[in-house]
């Protein structure tokens, strides 16, 4: 975030380069019910990013010093697959995705109702297959629809969108440009039903009034991405899912 680019983010009329608004999400879809072997799982494409998420359990907890006679334990697991990037990615787990996995893990906690599956343990593994930007907050959303299609009892889903600063406009669901060459990302995650904020962070400098902006942005954002989580699975169990 930050770098200095000659690129103009936002054109004068107020078009950004994909042609959107400032608050236009891009194109997506979900699919939920991809995956025979999973418990429960979700396909979805967000622009260009292409993620796939899987749920396994409840099932025995391994090692079984994790678990909780109070509750399930959640393991959230999110990697992007080697070729996801243009410059080819060194396979296995670092610091971004070790750091994604908690905070993705932590907001997960706040919804699925744990408590009914004491001394268990429920893997969620999300595959970015490729990545354009957003990657947190997309397989957030399609984690949240594997875990309602593997029957995980749950408050809520949680839906996840970002909004940041684009050349000198507050922008909602920043493309890949956008996120390079911005001046700020601010990633955003909330429980639809009860507006409850179980994800928020910020990658560069916003003035009060332009974080708050941006909030209400990403907010609108997740919404948006709420009515598609419900479609794919009211698709799958009407009959229009695979599994």
């Amino acid at each position: 975030m930050g770098m200095k680019s000659d690129i103009k983010l936002i054109d004068a009329k107020g078009k950004r380069l994909d042609g959107r608004a400032i608050d236009e999400m891009r194109p997506l879809k979900i699919e939920a019910g991809v995956l025979e072997q999973a418990d429960g799982s979700a396909y979805l494409e967000w622009g260009n990013n292409k993620v796939i998420a899987a749920v396994y359990g409840p099932r025995e907890c391994l090692p079984r010093h994790k678990a909780s006679p109070y509750g399930s334990t959640l393991m959230y697991r999110y990697n992007m697959a080697p070729f996801s990037v243009d410059d080819r990615k060194r396979p296995g787990r670092d610091r971004r995705s070790t750091e994604i996995s908690k905070i993705s893990e932590e907001a997960l906690n706040k919804v699925v109702l744990t408590e009914r599956f004491p001394n268990s343990m429920i893997n969620i593994n999300v595959e970015v297959l490729q990545a354009d930007a957003g990657t947190r907050c997309a397989a957030l959303t399609a984690a949240s629809v594997a875990l309602a299609d593997a029957g995980i009892p749950m408050k809520d889903m949680v839906a996840s969108c970002a909004a940041g600063k684009a050349g000198d406009h507050i922008v909602l669901d920043l493309g890949k440009l956008e996120d390079n060459f911005g001046k700020a990302d601010v990633p955003m995650a909330i429980v639809p039903h009860t507006g409850e904020i179980v994800l928020l962070q910020m990658d560069g400098d916003l003035s009060p009034k332009e974080f708050k902006t941006a909030m209400t942005l990403a907010t609108k954002g997740c919404m948006m991405a709420y009515e598609e989580q419900k479609k794919a699975l009211k698709a799958k169990y009407k009959g229009g899912g695979k599994k």
